[in-house]
Formats: C-alpha cells, structure tokens, sequence
C-alpha cells in the first residue's frame, strides 16, 4: 500500500492545519502540483492515497483547523487532477458534503467553498452527486450564520448553471426531492426552492409542466409566506406555469383540480383568488377531462361566491357559469349525486348568493337529468323542504321553483304540501310573514285550482282545530286578494252553472268549514248567497266573538275592493239578487253599531236602489228559491249543489271547534293537583273530535225568505 506520508512533505502536511488561512492555501498549492505531477505521470494509487489522507487525517479530524485543511486541500487535489478529476470524485465529494453539517461555521463554510472549486473543475462529471448536493444546499440556505449562506448562494448558482447545460441531470429523481421539501416554512428554504423551479422550468430539455402536480400545493402554500418577496416569486412561478397550461396540448388537469379545490378555501385571500383564478382556466381548457371532478371543483366555487374579497366574488361566478355551461352526461363519469350532494351541503350555507347558486345547480340538474335527479330524491328533498323557512325572500321564491319542478309528481307534490303544512303549524311566524309568498308563487308554478284542493284536502284531516282555522283564513285572504289567484276566483263564481266551479267549491267547503267569516267569503265568492245567508243565521252565541268581529271586518272592507266588484253591482237589481242583500243585511246585525266595518257596510246598503222591485217580485224570488233549494237536495241536476248538506257539514264542524274550545279552556282552568281529572278530560276532547252527527244539535232549515231572522 502507498504511504502517502512518503509523497507529502511533512511541513505541507503541518501548514495544511494551520490555523492562519494564508499558510492552508500554500500548503494546498502544493498539494495541487504534487497531485498534478502524478496525474500527468498516471499514477493514480498515489493520487488516491494522497486524497485517503486528506480525508482521514483532515477532514475527519477533530480539530477545526485540520478539517479546514483537509477541505482546502480536497479542492487543490481536484484543481491538480483536472481532467482525471471525474474518476476520483466518489472519494473526494463525500467528505466535502459531510462537513456541510460541521458544528464550526467556518468550517461550513470552507466546505462551500470547496465544492465550489471542485464542481468549476468538473462540470457535467458533478451531476451523479446532485440530489446530495442540493440536499445539503437547501439547508445551508437557511444557515444560522451569515457568510455561510453566502457562500452556498455562490455555490447554488454554480450548480445551477452546471445543471442548465447538463443532459446528465435526472428530473424524474429530483422531483421526489423537491417534493419532500416544498412545505418547508422557513423562508430562506422556500427562495432556495423557487429559485430551483424556475431555472429547470427555463431549460427547454425539462419537463417541469409534467411533474407540476408534484410541487403545486407547495408553491401555493408560499403565497401566504409572511415575505412579500416570496409571495412574489411563488406567484410569479405559477402565472408562468399557467401561462405554459394554456398552450400545453397536453395536461393532468385532474391531480391539480383536486390541489386547487383544497386551496380554494384557503384562509389567506391571494392564495384563494390564484386559486379559483387557475380553477376557471382549467374548466375552460380542461373540458372533459375535469368531468369526473366536477362535484370537488363546484364545492370550491360556492363558498367562493360569497366571499368577502369582490375579485374572489367576480371569478367565482365567471367559474359557475362556465361550469354550468357545461352539459356532461353521467355515461361520462359525471356523478350527479355527487353534484346534489354538494349543493345540498351549501344549502346550510351562511351566505344568500351561495344557497341561491346551489338551488340553480339543483334546477339546471332537474332540467337536464330529472330521472337520474329524482333517483336520489331521498337524499336532499328533505334538506331542500327546509330551505323553505330561508330567511331570504329570493332564495324562497328559487327553491319554491325546485320543488315545482319536482312537485310534478304526484307523490312528490303532496309530500311538499304536507311538509309546508308541517312548518306553518309548528312556525305561526313563518305562515305570517312568508306564507303568502310561499302559496301565491306555489299557485303559480304549480296551478293554482291544484295546489288549493291539496292543502283543503290536507286541512279536512287536521287534528289541530286552532292552526285549521287560521291556516284557513290565511288562504282564503289569498284567495280572495291574490292577482296570481283570478282564475280561480273566476271559476268560483261560476259554481252554480258550471261542474269545474261547483266540483271546486265542494272541495274548498269542506275545509273552509274551520273558519265561519272564510265559509261566507267562499259563498259570496260563488254567488251562493242563500247559502251564505244560511250560514250566517246558524251562527251560536260562542261563534260571535273578537277574532270573529275582526275577521268580519276584514272582509267587509274586501267587499269594497274591485275583487267583489261584481257583486256591488249586483245590488242594482235586489229583485234579482234578495238573497244577496238578506247575507249582507245578516253581517250588518252582527256588526257593532259603533264599529267602522257596521258604517261601511250601512252606508253600501242605503245605495241600494229603493222600489226597485214590489212585494209580488220578493214572493216570487223566495218560491224559486225554495224551489231551487229542493232540486239541491234531491240532486236532480248535474251541476246542482247540495246546500243541505253542506250547511250540516259546516254546523258539525263549528260544533267541533266548540267543543275544542271548551275543552281547552278546562284545560286552562285545571290546576297541576287535578292531573287524574285532567286526563279524563283530554280523553273525552279526542273522542268528541269527529263527534256523532246524532250528538249535534238538529240543523237549522233553510230560512223561509229574506230578510226573516
């Protein structure tokens, strides 16, 4: 074996662990021209022993001062071996990259310095040896001392410039590297690592653009680095990769859009609005190819519409419509679930402009894909049902269009009937504030004459008398008042001559019945004024109370509305119409003397025209009447109207709600000691509900003519 003691003289060797610079770098020159006289001669088993002793008894070394030798001296071997330098680096770059991590800065620092030498003498030779390297750079770059970092800076654009000219380095091998360190927080890390991006995304040999999803969560993590500069660089490196997408044939849209779909609900506001801004590129370029991430990239874009930064708003919105714009069938991976389970979500949203959105994506997917919609129906119609108590007139007026696109089933459109019922009973405020919007655009969208004989068929069953009543006269308020109802107002005022109307008030009576004041109304309405005036003279003492005088009211201040234009005139010719003025003339004794209604009414009444028919007119009109009344009872023609019958339904279900009152009021009465008796009663209220028609007091016969009490 060659003592390599034999080719160094001893003074070298002892210089060369001086603790002066200026006798190191002597001591290396020398080292140089020994190793270059042995290279020239070839004799490498000497070269190689010279190094083996630099290494062991220099740069190993526990004494500061000779491993900052032995570093000096590596880097004058290689300037001495020139161009043999190649087949003696697996020995000599190792120990230069193990002092990169010496406890002695300076000794860090001669390390720097010495790699710089040795990669200006070997060049391309260097690139076997260059995840190592940038490994140890990208920690010197965050070095705690000053002069060692810059000294790796010198080196870094060193083995940059190797690399940019090399076609040895292997992107496939670095990018794993790269992708291990691109979540590191220190800044100095971060720069070093940009720095590195963008020079390999400058050589034209390397793909950078196909390795991008590798790295992209990283650089955009650094936009919200607390560095200005480094926010600048990270968004400078990603318009440049962006711009590349936008002329790449060729692209992985999908491993991105999951990235930028992260990165949309970024806390910080630049990371949100690049990241929504790279989304809306790629669902213009990415076409079908973003099919399959369509559900994750919309659940990006909602909340993003109401956010609190206008340019994150406009890009969102520009976003959805193009997302929207696009029809994908589920035969290509477009999973419709996954889409209305994303906007069922956003429903609970905070934010109005994202529930309205989500309740246009439900409205576009009924549209396009109603079978496929109504397959996971289960799913969110319970979610979309709720919507319907938004505090928002404009996101209930949309989801009152989701549901009549929905409701065009039968099934489906009871069940929206029933479920508003539901809330209206359990949520008085919301049938007073929002539940003449909710029926007059139900009425709509859905066919008025439908939509009513549900809720009347749904309201015939209720068990809860108070909330029938009310529900009842908020309807028939609607009725009577609603532009979006004059259809039905004009079917009903032909039920006496026509099946529809006379089929449509039968199905309204039945319910209406809960409420007297909504029971004449109904028949004023269907210019059925001896019923009206029927009803109004089976009236009990209990029935005249405050809410009844209030509802009277009301509707003596409608009759003067153009809607009962139609029946004013009518008393022009009260030969014609006595029953008429028999029903108005009841309402007026039930009236308060005192009350505005009682000199409203009065005074509509003495317009009448007096003598306009004699005492022979009034007998005549009272026998067709009792004539007519017979034919309804016997029901010999097809349009006639059992009026018996309907007045019997009306006296049983006031007797109800008599006893229900009574009932409550025990209830009210009773103290917590008088439980047992408390339960009796309750027992006895349900089982008078739907009394006996026996138990209720014999109906009162049609009056014999008008105007007779």
């Amino acid at each position: 074996m060659v003592d390599a003691l034999s080719i160094i003289p001893a003074a070298v060797l002892r210089n060369l662990a001086d603790k002066l610079y200026e006798k190191r770098k002597n001591a290396a020159l020398e080292v140089e021209g020994i190793v270059k006289q042995l290279a020239i001669a070839g004799d490498h088993d000497r070269i190689t022993a010279v190094i083996s002793l630099l290494i062991t008894e220099f740069t190993y070394s526990p004494q500061a001062n000779h491993r900052k030798g032995g570093l000096i001296g590596l880097a004058a071997a290689t300037v001495g071996l020139t161009t043999e330098a190649a087949q003696h680096l697996e020995q000599i770059v190792p120990p230069v990259l193990n002092s990169f991590s010496d406890q002695d800065s300076r000794v860090r620092y001669y390390a720097c310095e010495a790699l710089y030498n040795i990669a200006k003498v070997v060049r391309g030779d260097f690139i076997i040896f260059f995840n190592q390297i940038f490994d140890a750079l990208c920690k010197l770059s965050a070095d705690s001392d000053a002069n060692v970092q810059s000294a790796a800076h010198l080196l870094d654009r060193l083995v940059k410039d190797i690399v940019t000219e090399s076609d040895q380095f292997s992107i496939e091998e670095f990018i794993p590297l790269l992708r291990e360190r691109m979540n590191v927080l220190n800044p100095y890390v971060r720069q070093f690592l940009v720095g590195w991006i963008t020079v390999l995304d400058s050589v034209p040999d390397i793909d950078m653009l196909g390795f991008l999803p590798d790295f992209l969560d990283g650089l955009f993590n650094m936009l919200s680095d607390s560095s200005h500069e480094i926010r600048q660089q990270a968004d400078s490196a990603l318009s440049e990769f962006l711009l590349e997408i936008k002329n790449s044939p060729s692209v992985d849209y999908g491993r991105m859009a999951e990235i930028l779909v992260q990165r949309a609900a970024a806390l910080d506001e630049f990371t949100r609005l690049t990241s929504i801004t790279w989304i809306y590129e790629f669902v213009k370029l990415g076409g079908e190819q973003l099919v399959p991430y369509y559900a994750d990239i919309l659940g990006a874009i909602l909340p993003c519409i109401s956010d609190k930064e206008e340019k994150i708003r406009v890009v969102a919105r520009e976003t959805n419509e193009e997302l929207r714009g696009i029809n994908a069938d589920p035969a290509e991976g477009f999973d419709i679930s996954a889409i209305l389970s994303i906007a069922r979500r956003q429903l609970s949203s905070e934010w109005e402009a994202t529930r309205i959105e989500a309740l246009h994506w439900i409205a576009t997917l009924l549209t396009r894909h109603r079978a496929e919609v109504l397959s996971f129906l289960d799913d969110i119609f319970d979610t979309i049902l709720k919507v319907l108590s938004d505090p928002s007139d404009e996101v209930v007026l949309l989801v009152l269009e989701v549901h009549a696109c929905i409701a065009r089933d039968a099934p489906q459109f009871r069940q929206l009937v029933v479920y508003l019922m539901h809330n209206f009973r359990v949520d008085h405020s919301l049938l007073e504030k929002r539940g003449a919007l909710i029926i007059r655009r139900l009425c709509v969208l859905l066919d008025a004459e439908r939509v009513y004989r549900q809720l009347s068929s749904i309201l015939e069953e209720e068990t809860d008398l108070d909330f029938a009543s009310i529900m009842v006269q908020a309807l028939n308020l609607i009725l009577l008042t609603s532009s979006e109802l004059s259809e039905l107002r004009a079917l009903l005022k032909g039920s006496l001559v026509n099946a529809a109307g006379k089929d449509l008030f039968v199905s309204l009576y039945c319910s209406w019945c809960h409420s007297p004041m909504a029971t004449i109304s109904l028949c004023l309405l269907a210019q059925a004024y001896q019923h009206a005036s029927s009803v109004i003279q089976s009236l009990m003492e209990e029935d005249i109370n405050v809410k009844f005088l209030v509802h009277l009211d009301k509707l003596i201040r409608l009759l003067e509305t153009p809607i009962f234009a139609y029946l004013r005139l009518q008393l022009l010719e009260p030969g014609k119409h006595v029953w008429l003025l028999n029903a108005l003339y009841g309402l007026l004794m039930l009236l308060p003397q005192q009350s505005a209604a009682f000199k409203i009414l009065r005074t509509r009444l003495k317009t009448v025209p007096p003598n306009s028919f004699n005492v022979a007119q009034l007998k005549q009109t009272s026998q067709i009447a009792e004539d007519s009344d017979m034919n309804q009872v016997t029901g010999n023609a097809h349009n006639v109207i059992n009026f018996e019958m309907r007045l019997q339904q009306f006296q049983q279900m006031q007797q109800r709600h008599r006893l229900h009152t009574k009932s409550r009021l025990q209830s009210c009465n009773s103290t917590s000691s008088n439980a047992p008796q408390v339960r009796r009663q309750e027992e006895a209220r349900r089982s008078s509900v739907v009394p006996d028609q026996t138990s209720l007091p014999p109906s009162r016969s049609s009056p014999r003519g008008p105007f007779q009490h």
